[in-house]
């Protein structure tokens, strides 16, 4: 950009803490072609100067020096005319307030504290402003509008829904719905899923306390009489291959494969029953043919066969076992959420059909979600279902033939043995993902989805923020290969995914990303010249984003990209960037910062700080009046994974103290709205520590920090350690050169 704008506003105490005049010099020694300054810029008064002043200075970009880029987003927004946000008040004159001993007053005139010999709290906290200011001017200067990516083939308008069980006939409705065209394919000879053999549901609406018919039948109807719905049954999807809105399907049916061309995804191919050959100890399952899962009860109930497996005799007693082989390190660790239910509904029914026989239920904790309080309360009423927290103890057969269950640690206080005629263990669910790559992917990456260990081959997603997405841009999950779920969930599930699969083929349209940045037009580009083919891209992409070739030079897929900027992070020669964002921005950004003299105690640290919950945080403790060292200059990066090793030798070469790394926590609770963003990062400390060897300097000058969005007030406590940490160190020996 060549005319760039400057508009420092000086309300919100920016003009009472700072010198308006010196931003104004600093903005146009780094070469603004306008400069102004003006009460409440976000005001009507003052975002129609900048307007005139855009138009009549013909400007190409502006930079606003005022509140955080967070806030009055919509406000700055002046169409193609690009906006450069640089935070003076939330982070300048909110957060750097002047540090005194304790018990003493802060002076009226703030050029009586000083930080160092001869240098007052005003002049560094200019110094901190004007670099500020600085870093906008020659961030914008480098900025070129981005253009959005146009596939040179038209976008497929169709999407895939794999299995057609409540979830996946839910989705392809939704899809058709929204006037767009749905396939389904099923694995079955028949549509329905495992609820096509219940015998009854939940209720899915108030007052959840009764069983009605499964709503799969009225779905099926639905779907078979959709035109904009295409079935194909007694199939399995057998490859995929390019990217969201141009993906090649390929799926076999009766040993003959065909390949349809599809836009999105949306996977709802359900779940499995836990093994339960596993459960011989101590449940007793395949030892005594009168212990059967709840899949097979429920199997049972629909035939109206109430035999027992053994010798055919009536069923007039049941204990159902709750958590059977769940919460058990070594089977399933994680609660399958919806078996409480499930036992719930089976004894109702077991009564409804007998009203002799009995339900004991047998629970660790009874678990029913949401307003399905009311199903419980209901069974509670019945006389002929007992209810208790029980821990589980042994199975033995009787002498009658009747098997005996033990349980202790009872709400009644004493252990139970109890005679029944069947034993229902609820032994959870399995998603089919799990040890199945039933994605089958053509990504450099490998089939499927890309697994965390917390989540047990359910695939993961961000749950807080991104609920439907995985790891694989254009494909989502519903329903019970997403999480566990009841079949309302389910049904409200899949109605999510269709529509961020239709969301998504929108935003290939109009060349933007899709989350998290749905408004970025951006993407990477790649200067194939200087390609080492080191892989370090491909591998490293949390998204599956690029290919290769034999050669190992990188394919990118753009439609597959997020644009977390992880691929330039990644790369050793700086090949790769964006046009509005790349290596050579931000290592002008960090060379614009005016470095203090050697020897004067005045130390300067670059904060590379995650977009979204790192800076956030920063916000937040600014607007609590919460304090930061002076001496931190925070630059805004889409993700830690986007951080450059480059830019860390940049700082340190130039004179910096120190750099901190703020990123979002990583691991099993990981936040990262990028998944693997600030895992990468850390990973790189080791690179990031071989370039500090080589500078000679200490590995303590260059940390890495996670933050959660609401741990705003650790974060001045962890910016002041570090500054501690390097004034016990010393000045960097590279300052003044």
């Amino acid at each position: 950009m060549e005319k760039i704008g400057v508009f420092i506003c000086t309300s919100c105490n920016i003009g009472d803490r700072l010198e308006i005049g010196d931003l104004e010099a600093a903005a146009n020694e780094q070469g603004c072609a306008h400069c102004a300054s003006m009460p409440f810029l976000c005001g009507k008064e003052g975002v129609e100067a900048i307007k005139s002043a855009i138009k009549e200075n013909e400007l190409d970009g502006v930079v606003i020096c005022a509140c955080s880029p967070r806030v009055n987003y919509d406000v700055f927004d002046f169409g193609n005319i690009p906006v450069e946000r640089v935070n003076l008040r939330e982070g300048v004159v909110w957060s750097r307030w002047p540090k005194v001993e304790e018990g003493q007053e802060v002076p009226e005139d703030e050029s009586q504290i000083e930080v160092a010999e001869g240098v007052s709290f005003k002049d560094e906290l200019m110094a901190l402003a004007k670099d500020y200011v600085r870093m906008g001017v020659v961030k914008m200067q480098k900025y070129a509008p981005p253009e959005p990516y146009k596939p040179e083939e038209e976008i497929t308008w169709k999407v895939l829904v794999m299995g057609g069980g409540v979830t996946g006939l839910t989705a392809a409705l939704e899809v058709a719905k929204a006037g767009y065209e749905a396939v389904i394919i099923e694995k079955e000879n028949e549509l329905g899923g495992f609820v096509a053999k219940m015998k009854k549901q939940l209720q899915v609406g108030h007052p959840y306390r009764e069983l009605e018919e499964p709503v799969v039948k009225k779905l099926i109807q639905e779907v078979e009489s959709n035109d904009k719905i295409q079935v194909i049954t007694g199939a399995t999807v057998e490859k995929i291959a390019g990217a969201p809105g141009f993906f090649d399907v390929t799926y076999k049916k009766g040993g003959a494969e065909e390949t349809i061309r599809i836009g999105t995804i949306v996977v709802a191919t359900g779940w499995k029953p836990y093994d339960a050959s596993k459960l011989e100890e101590p449940y007793g399952y395949g030892k005594y043919p009168d212990v059967v899962t709840n899949v097979q009860f429920e199997e049972m109930l629909a035939k109206g066969e109430l035999k027992r497996p053994s010798d055919g005799s009536p069923i007039k007693s049941v204990a159902f076992i709750q958590c059977a082989g769940q919460r058990d390190p070594e089977h399933l660790p994680y609660c399958s959420g919806v078996c409480c239910l499930a036992s719930l509904k089976q004894a109702k029914l077991l009564r409804e059909m007998d009203d002799e026989a009995k339900a004991y239920i047998f629970y660790k904790d009874m678990r029913t979600m949401g307003i399905y309080e009311n199903f419980y309360l209901a069974l509670q009423d019945d006389p002929g279902v007992f209810l208790t927290k029980a821990e589980f103890k042994s199975l033995s057969q009787g002498d009658d033939g009747k098997l005996v269950v033990e349980v202790e640690q009872t709400l009644l206080g004493e252990d139970l043995a109890v005679p029944v005629d069947l034993v229902v263990l609820a032994t959870g669910m399995v998603p089919t993902t799990a040890d199945d790559p039933i994605i089958p992917l053509e990504y450099r990456q490998g089939p499927g989805f890309p697994e965390l260990e917390l989540f047990y081959g359910y695939a993961d997603s961000n749950y807080i923020c991104f609920p439907y997405e995985t790891r694989r841009t254009g494909i989502y999950t519903a329903g019970c290969v997403h999480q566990p779920m009841t079949i309302g969930q389910a049904m409200e599930d899949a109605a999510g995914a269709a529509l961020k699969a239709i969301q998504c083929l929108k935003a290939i349209e109009a060349g933007h990303a899709v989350h998290p940045r749905t408004w970025d037009f951006a993407y990477p580009e790649f200067n194939f010249k200087r390609c080492t083919q080191c892989k370090r891209c491909t591998e490293e992409c949390p998204f599956g984003a690029l290919d290769d070739d034999p050669k190992g030079t990188p394919m990118p897929n753009p439609t597959r990209c997020r644009r977390c900027g992880t691929c330039f992070g990644a790369c050793p020669e700086r090949v790769i960037g964006f046009k509005d964002y790349n290596i050579d921005m931000i290592s002008s950004m960090i060379k614009a910062c005016e470095m203090p003299e050697p020897d004067y105690g005045l130390f300067r640290v670059v904060a590379f700080v995650c977009e979204n919950d790192a800076g956030p945080a920063l916000d937040m403790a600014a607007y609590h009046r919460k304090s930061f060292p002076l001496s931190i200059r925070f630059i805004p990066v889409r993700c830690l994974g986007a951080v450059n090793v480059a830019w860390v030798r940049d700082a340190m070469s130039g004179g910096w103290d120190g750099v901190i790394m703020l990123g979002c926590k990583y691991g099993e609770n990981y936040q990262c709205h990028f998944v693997k963003g600030s895992e990468l990062a850390n990973r790189r400390m080791e690179n990031v520590a071989e370039t500090l060897q080589q500078l000679a300097l200490e590995s303590e000058r260059v940390v890495l920090h996670t933050v959660a969005i609401d741990e705003y007030d650790k974060v001045p406590q962890l910016l002041q350690e570090f500054q501690e940490t390097l004034e016990g160190i010393g000045e960097s020996p590279f300052k003044g050169w």
